[in-house]
């Protein structure tokens, strides 16, 4: 069984958390004080009707964007929103940050608001059950098939004291280590649990001032970086503070560089774009000929470009042009390797073709700013004391 460490650190004065698997880093995340997911109860300041978007000012100083499709009736506060409403000046409505301001793209805020138990995520205004994609095809419909009419006997008896509104129900993955015979009583005290927590936020929005932050979600990296550990089938690992001998700051400052080496040889390219993420897989100095020596090159450059992938936590359209291979049947082995890869992924990502010039495309949802960003963020933070 793999080693595996986590190690809680520190770059430029901000903490860090790494997760190493044999001596090698797999998992990095800044402990920093971030928006998303945090809720507040904002104010419409404008409408733009030809891109169908409201802007809102969440707080005095913040103006964000907000979709105008698919608004949850239950999230506008000073007056009855029905579903062929349309927002107005003036409006109050409480909205989640889904992602933040980067450069001129201002913060980008939803009124799906999505909530997060121990074994469960439940999002407002969405419909059906669903499990993680991580998990096999048959444990996911045994999930489903089980939490479905438990869930949906909660979300019921919740519509009266919360409002007519949709929930939709994604099973997380370590709800598949509950005990069959506690199975049902732990996943209802969660979903009731979150359930809480949206009636909760619900009332603060219709009692408190604009601009208010209502909820804000805690900080759970550690949680993160052990959860990415049993993910790998990793359960036995030690939490130490950092000594320098794992070089850390030098390793976060590799991951600047775009030309990363490979054992074989080989080397990859990575360019971060403002519309999409560019990789390419370059034999160098490895030895060329053979076809199969090309898709074991390719195999390792799949490995490495994803773990590059993850600790820059790149999202987007991510675009791959792989070592040219003849056979199709090679081809074949890669897309299954890739897919297997993008299933592991703790952020949602997709493979999503092969295009007619034998680039992959894959799509990563975006979850946070890119390590890039957050290292501008840090460095300026420095800068300013």
């Amino acid at each position: 069984m793999p080693d595996g460490e986590i190690i809680l650190s520190k770059y430029k004065n901000c903490p860090v958390i790494t997760a190493f698997i044999d001596n090698k880093m797999e998992f990095l995340s800044f402990d920093r004080d971030s928006q998303i997911h945090s809720i507040y109860l904002g104010k419409v300041d404008h409408i733009v009707k030809n891109i169908n978007a409201a802007f809102i000012r969440y707080d005095k100083d913040n103006i964000g964007y907000l979709p105008m499709d698919k608004i949850s009736n239950v999230c506008v506060t000073n007056r009855t929103f029905t579903d062929n409403d349309t927002l107005k000046n003036g409006d109050e409505i409480i909205v989640q940050i889904e992602s933040e301001a980067i450069k001129t793209k201002k913060t980008c805020l939803t009124t799906a608001i999505s909530l997060s138990g121990k074994y469960s995520v439940i999002t407002l205004g969405r419909n059906g059950v669903g499990a993680s994609v991580k998990l096999e095809d048959d444990t996911r419909k045994k999930l489903i098939d089980r939490t479905r009419p438990i869930f949906n006997a909660i979300v019921s008896e919740y519509e009266s004291i919360i409002g007519n509104a949709s929930y939709g129900l994604i099973i997380r993955t370590n709800a598949a280590e509950l005990e069959d015979a506690s199975f049902d009583a732990q996943i209802s005290e969660d979903i009731r649990s979150t359930m809480d927590k949206f009636k909760s936020i619900v009332f603060e929005g219709n009692k408190r001032t604009i601009y208010s932050c209502i909820y804000k979600p805690e900080s759970n990296v550690l949680d993160k970086a052990v959860s990415f550990l049993k993910n790998r089938k990793i359960d036995n690992y030690k939490t130490i503070e950092d000594s320098g001998i794992h070089g850390i700051n030098s390793k976060i400052d590799n991951l600047r560089q775009n030309k990363i080496w490979l054992k074989s040889g080989a080397f990859l390219i990575i360019e971060q774009l403002e519309s999409f993420n560019a990789i390419d897989v370059n034999s160098g100095k490895a030895i060329k000929g053979k076809d199969n020596n090309s898709l074991e090159i390719n195999i390792e450059a799949a490995d490495e470009l994803m773990r590059q992938v993850r600790l820059r936590n790149l999202t987007g359209m991510i675009l791959i042009d792989f070592i040219n291979m003849k056979q199709k049947e090679n081809y074949d082995i890669l897309i299954e390797h890739m897919k297997k890869l993008c299933r592991m992924d703790q952020v949602h990502t997709n493979f999503v073709d092969v295009t007619g010039l034998g680039i992959m495309e894959l799509t990563r949802n975006k979850n946070d700013k890119t390590l890039k960003e957050i290292l501008q963020e840090v460095e300026n933070t420095v800068d300013n004391r």
